[in-house]
């Protein structure tokens, strides 16, 4: 089991290091030459164009995609020989799957608790407790029987949102995570996010097409460009205050600050 780091010098490991990543497709460039390092508890939001290679970037981060050239490392592990995928949660820009199979969203949800190694263990009741709090947090538990292909744009997405946030991954990785949800439930599913990052122990890097949403939160100015790409990143380096980390602390805890905000 990965154990998570909590002093403040621990939060000046490397959850993520690209080395001088390049990648092309049939020989055209679309990632050239970038040099990064994403520490503990940062916030990153990733901008450019369309075509610009966010998704792309994503994707090598995750290992779906091997870099032409250059080193990737998560939590200071190349990447072919990392084995904690249980620590990321990863929301790709679309899920595309046969609108017939047969899964429910309660089960999609809780297979994001099997990891590589943990693929066929038995389903525990601590397991259904946190599959449970993962829908409340992202307001589907509703429709827990349903099966995912019956549901609307909306409701898939978020579903694998709670998906990638059942675990409680000490990095997430969201491409586009808010698209074709209404407009209340991107700024709730905002900040929440944005509380666990200043409240827990998690490092988030987010492609969104709310620029002035994210950068209300990470800043106007981007601490590093490369080609198209730019990158806005918040430190939160602080020990965390929250000693609870499950979603239904976090979920109580974000209610009581909203409450506390307009009161």
């Amino acid at each position: 089991m990965a154990v998570r780091k909590n002093s403040q010098t621990d939060c000046h490991r490397h959850v993520v290091t690209l080395d001088n990543v390049t990648f092309a497709f049939d020989r055209k460039p679309v990632i050239g030459g970038i040099d990064l390092h994403i520490l503990e508890r940062d916030f990153v939001g990733l901008v450019g164009a369309n075509g610009a290679g966010k998704t792309t970037l994503l994707r090598l981060i995750v290992g779906l995609l091997k870099p032409t050239s250059g080193v990737v490392k998560l939590f200071d592990e190349p990447l072919d020989k990392f084995r904690d995928w249980e620590r990321i949660g990863y929301v790709p820009q679309k899920n595309a799957f046969n609108p017939l199979f047969p899964a429910t969203v309660g089960e999609v949800v809780l297979s994001g608790l099997y990891g590589r190694k943990k693929m066929f263990r038995r389903v525990t009741p601590d397991d259904r407790r946190k599959c449970a709090e993962a829908m409340e947090v992202m307001g589907i538990e509703d429709l827990a029987a349903r099966k995912v292909g019956q549901l609307s744009g909306g409701q898939q997405q978020r579903t694998f949102l709670a998906r990638a946030l059942v675990g409680n991954p000490d990095l997430l990785i969201l491409d586009e995570p808010t698209v074709g949800i209404d407009a209340e439930t991107q700024a709730n599913f905002f900040k929440l996010i944005r509380h666990m990052h200043q409240h827990h122990h998690m490092t988030l890097l987010m492609v969104s097409h709310d620029l002035d949403m994210l950068k209300s939160y990470i800043g106007e100015d981007p601490v590093k460009t490369a080609g198209k790409l730019k990158f806005y990143i918040k430190h939160t380096h602080n020990p965390e205050d929250c000693g609870e980390t499950s979603l239904a602390h976090t979920l109580a805890e974000f209610r009581r600050r909203e409450r506390e905000e307009v009161t």
